[in-house]
């Protein structure tokens, strides 16, 4: 690995850090706008996307690239959208599809012959009609429907809730001089998107409850709801929608905390650990900057899933002690993601082991749930050590470096074992050395310096050797690489 140079791009996004609405998002950013509708019978969104679309790079563009993420769930994908070993629990009602389908596409309010491309037709072209120079926009208009799969999934619909999460044509992210148009996998969030603008208009029966990112203005008539949706500064825009929600609310400052839940016994509980998530990192680390979040239990097979302003917990969790973790997780994402952004299928250790550390000092700050962070890096030392015995007995040898795509990683274990759990242990190792105010010192320089922005390994390193004041390039270099070794404790 090169060393670390700080990108310029990073100086860029330094913001002023004022109280709640501390963060000004940039203006030069892509602005959708939507108006779509949910059919319960057909189980569809339908519905007409506007995208003014911003060149943010130094070249001109002939076109413009978008993810048909709802294409995975079609029938005879080459992407798997979870493992075999899930696929019973995502699938509880057998094998079930979904798809999406563009009906129609305007480039400026003029008719365009757009192309559905990519690996696994997951990418949808559309030609310029002429060069779109550096930060100059075009106006473009996309009508679809997608339908969704009988899946316990971020796209799909479950016993108790209908998840409508990457279900419209997203932007792909341009750099390097070429579109980022990597297919979906089961591995992690196969997922790279950068902040935008929303302004969706959602309508749907009256006998749903709605949670979303973004804020809500609700008008009804005698069967349908018509939900105002608006969200700045954010990287995806997510929907939930149940016939069953309980819903209860809390409130941090200028943000409204919403908990929605169908069968959770514990809700007070689960709404006051989230309201402590809020409080400990907006103080420790940064505020949190919106005014907004819904915390929702739902039908999922995976313990959680992060979104702006709206994270999912999986409604089959094994204990309340595993619900109440992954509710903080989740949370944490959005300081580690979901504001300061990172390409989750390039570099998942990014967010997510940064995000599983933070989670583990959480409990140092809140001794009443009868756990400390040293005793989730011990746990999680003797898991990697017994995964790495298994694995090398199998394979014989085990790759170990953490730089790796989505679908360089064999297997799901090799994957969450090397973002999740060794990207817990890298952090943990930091915070030993500099100590744990400089380690709050450098999370913070880090929130409040890549504010926005999508990071690289080396600027995370640079926002962390400047706020220490400490030489840590080698010691992140030697973790990334796969050359530290790491013995497990009995």
């Amino acid at each position: 690995m090169k060393k670390f140079i700080f990108c310029l791009l990073c100086l860029s996004t330094c913001l002023l850090f004022v109280g709640c609405s501390n963060f000004n998002p940039p203006n030069n950013v892509n602005e959708y706008t939507m108006d779509l509708s949910y059919n319960a019978e057909e189980k569809s969104v339908s519905g007409k996307m506007q995208l003014s679309y911003i060149n943010q790079s130094d070249n001109t563009m002939n076109e413009v690239k978008f993810h048909l993420y709802p294409n995975a769930f079609r029938e005879n994908s080459k992407a798997n959208v979870v493992s075999l070993a899930n696929s019973q629990k995502a699938y509880p009602n057998g094998k079930s599809y979904g798809n999406i389908t563009i009906n129609n596409v305007k480039l400026n309010d003029s008719q365009c012959q757009s192309a559905i491309e990519g690996d696994d037709q997951n990418i949808l072209s559309v030609p310029l009609a002429e060069e779109l120079y550096p930060d100059d926009r075009v106006n473009i208009e996309i009508e679809f429907v997608t339908v969704l799969a009988n899946i316990n999934h971020r796209l799909g619909y479950g016993e108790n809730c209908i998840n409508i999460c990457n279900f419209y044509p997203v932007a792909c992210v341009y750099e390097n001089g070429e579109f980022m148009t990597d297919i979906y996998n089961s591995n992690g969030d196969p997922f790279y998107s950068q902040i935008a603008k929303y302004n969706v208009i959602f309508t749907y029966d009256n006998c749903f409850t709605l949670a979303s990112t973004g804020e809500q203005q609700l008008e009804k008539t005698d069967t349908k709801t018509t939900a105002k949706i608006s969200a700045n500064g954010v990287r995806d825009f997510a929907l939930v929608l149940s016939e069953k929600f309980n819903v209860i609310t809390s409130q941090y400052k200028d943000t409204e905390i919403k908990y929605y839940y169908t069968t959770d016994t514990q809700p007070e509980n689960s709404i006051k650990i989230a309201k402590q998530t809020v409080e400990l990192f907006s103080e420790k680390i940064g505020e949190y900057p919106y005014n907004q979040l819904s915390v929702v239990e739902t039908n999922f097979v995976h313990g959680g899933m992060e979104y702006p302003n709206l994270v999912m917990i999986s409604d089959d969790l094994a204990n309340y002690e595993d619900y109440q973790m992954v509710i903080v997780h989740e949370i944490v994402h959005q300081w580690w993601y979901g504001v300061v952004g990172n390409n989750q299928y390039q570099y998942g250790w990014i967010d997510e082991g940064l995000t599983e550390y933070t989670t583990a000092l959480f409990y140092d700050y809140y001794p009443e749930y009868n756990k400390t962070s040293a005793q989730v890096v011990r746990n999680a030392s003797t898991a990697y050590s017994t995964f790495m015995k298994v694995y090398s007995d199998v394979l014989g040898q085990v790759d170990t470096s953490m730089n790796r795509k989505l679908n360089q990683f064999a297997t799901e274990p090799e994957y969450v074992y090397n973002t999740y759990t060794k990207g817990l242990l890298m952090f943990a190792t930091i915070k030993d050395i500099i100590g744990e105010k400089d380690f709050f010192k450098c999370l913070s320089y880090y929130y409040k310096t890549c504010a926005y922005s999508e990071v690289k390994p080396e600027q995370l390193v640079w926002c962390f050797v400047k706020a220490s004041g400490k030489n840590l390039e080698n010691l992140f270099n030697a973790w990334i690489d796969g050359k530290v070794i790491i013995m497990g404790v009995e």
